[in-house]
């Protein structure tokens, strides 16, 4: 093949300023390569840099020159179409790095000077691969107005020409071999590589910057979801730190009603036991006035009976009289306890303490109820509509037309045996899975003697029985033997509710690692796993249980939901 065959352009420009094209390996030092900056129309560095809406850069002037007047336009990298003419804007931040590469490279390369400058060399503006030689403006004229010449290679300008020149042919290295992974020239496609996968350089080019490109895309989307992330878990702590503030202000109120209700239980206690001393001085008043009447009707009578003494007259008359002994009380059995009677104080305290606990029971139950109420209002806030997954189902269950019910069905259904489908198990996953931040569903359980509900991770065992664990890849509670409620830890945790469940809420917070269950009907928490780590997709889980002869037919529903203010 000669030279003048060729019908390529006159001009090469290489994935590189400063190294042959043969390399296309990254910045070993992070920053990004020189193919993310050039223009895929003039194949030189941007300027003046806008981006179409496909996310394709091109230099403002030559996007427009592409386009021309033509109202309809596509990009000339992946060709999507625009029905509307984009309205181009230079991308500043993008021009400013552009800028900051320039400069960069500008210091980094060394400058090439002209071969054919014979005084004062002038910087070369290229090299010509055919030529072996760079030239700046002046001298590269011939190559513009020659027509042999304007075949020539150019590239632009480098000291190191030999490394883009075929060592063997000394010809331009202008193709790729696939096979080899290396440039070769036109006449190595005769010879070693003969029948190798050989593309122009051009070509080579276009591929490896579209792999860029889509590197560099996969990598901002890593560096978005590495944001959001970062997002959610400073929401997490911020949401954390407001619930941590609530509820040391709730402990505060909560704390400072039983000061007061002890407060006013002592105070209480202490009126009890001052009306009782009040009471006993009063009886000691009245006593001892008693006892002093009697003391001086009794030196009354002493008094007589010592003037009687002294005399004979009558005395044996009045003697039967005078020696009965006068009437007085018998204070044998009277006396005054120094101290409140045991029983009394016993009886008053039993008395304050059952006043108390009702007290502090119906303070603690409301703040509870308030407590888990304001949660309640808070979770709804991340409602989101379950759909069950028919592909998960297992054969003997019965899914509605909406998706929204399941029952169990007692024959089992010829269905696909596909990779999600549960073989042994006789439940369903929902249709969406959750991989960061938080969400919450309802369910109806209402009629129902058995069922199980939950969250599962994406990789649980499909085949097979399943043992209902958090090392086994599944959060739950469950009701068994219609009143037997238990949260499937390890080992399993026996509920007490008071009533039956009629509407269970489930919540999950991926990043707290938190699955909660809610009463919606006494709008009272349930159960929660906490402390858990989730490292992959959560999918909401339903076990209908089996129909037990008619027992437990009642389906399972999702219900529909709109997110709270």
């Amino acid at each position: 093949m000669s030279e003048s065959s060729s019908q390529e352009p006159r001009e090469v420009r290489w994935s590189s300023m400063d190294r042959p094209p043969s390399t296309f390996a990254p910045d070993p030092s992070g920053l990004l390569s020189e193919d993310q900056f050039l223009c895929s129309i003039c194949l030189d560095v941007f300027t003046d840099p806008v981006s179409t809406p496909c996310g394709h850069n091109f230099c403002m002037k030559c996007i427009k020159t592409c386009w021309g007047d033509s109202e309809q336009c596509h990009c000339p990298f992946c060709k999507e179409e625009f029905t509307k003419r984009p309205e181009l804007k230079v991308n500043t931040a993008f021009r400013e790095v552009v800028d900051h590469f320039k400069k960069k490279n500008a210091l980094d390369k060394p400058e090439v000077l002209c071969d054919a400058c014979i005084e004062v060399k002038q910087k070369a503006l290229k090299s010509c691969l055919n030529c072996v030689v760079s030239f700046c403006e002046s001298h590269l004229e011939p190559h513009n107005n020659v027509p042999k010449l304007n075949k020539h290679k150019l590239i632009n300008p480098v000291k190191n020409l030999e490394d883009y020149i075929c060592q063997k042919h000394e010809r331009p290295l202008e193709l790729f071999c696939r096979d080899d992974k290396t440039c070769v020239c036109l006449f190595c496609t005769e010879g070693d590589h003969k029948d190798h996968n050989i593309v122009p350089i051009e070509e080579e080019n276009g591929e490896k910057k579209t792999q860029l490109e889509k590197t560099q895309s996969e990598v901002q989307q890593m560096i978005q979801d590495r944001l959001k992330k970062i997002k959610d878990i400073k929401h997490s702590v911020e949401l954390r730190k407001r619930n941590t503030e609530k509820e040391k202000a709730d402990s505060v109120e909560l704390f400072t009603a039983l000061i007061r209700s002890i407060e006013r239980s002592q105070a209480e206690l202490l009126e009890v036991m001052e009306e009782k001393q009040k009471a006993a001085e009063r009886q000691a008043e009245d006593l001892i006035k008693e006892l002093e009447q009697e003391i001086t009707e009794l030196k009354r009578r002493d008094t007589e009976l010592e003037q009687l003494s002294h005399t004979e007259d009558h005395l044996l008359q009045i003697y039967p009289l005078l020696c009965r002994p006068p009437h007085t009380k018998n204070w044998t059995d009277i006396s005054t306890d120094p101290h409140l009677s045991v029983e009394t104080v016993r009886n008053t305290l039993s008395q304050l303490q059952k006043s108390l606990n009702e007290t502090l029971t119906e303070t603690i139950t409301e703040k509870i109820r308030d407590s888990v109420s304001t949660d309640l209002k808070r979770i709804q806030q991340f409602a989101v509509d379950v759909t069950l997954d028919a592909d998960t189902a297992h054969p003997k269950l019965i899914l509605s037309d909406d998706r929204k019910q399941v029952t169990h069905g007692d024959t089992e259904q010829n269905l696909p045996d596909n990779p999600k489908r549960f073989d042994r198990c006789q439940c369903v996953l929902g249709k969406e899975g959750f991989s960061s931040g938080r969400f919450y569903y309802e369910v109806q359980v209402r009629e129902k003697t058995a069922w199980t509900l939950g969250v599962a991770l994406e990789s649980i065992d499909r085949k097979g029985k399943i043992k209902l664990k958090p090392q086994n890849g599944i959060w739950a509670v469950a009701l068994r033997n219609e009143n037997e409620y238990k949260a499937r830890a390890d080992p399993s945790v026996l509920l007490s509710l008071r009533e039956q469940l009629q509407k269970v809420g489930v919540f999950v917070d991926y990043e707290e690692g938190l699955v909660s269950f809610y009463d919606m009907e006494s709008r009272s928490h349930i159960y929660s796993f906490t402390g858990q780590s989730f490292t992959e997709k959560l999918y909401p889980y339903f076990n209908p249980c089996i129909n037990d002869g008619g027992k437990n037919s009642a389906p399972l529903i999702v219900l529909p939901l709109s997110k709270t203010e």
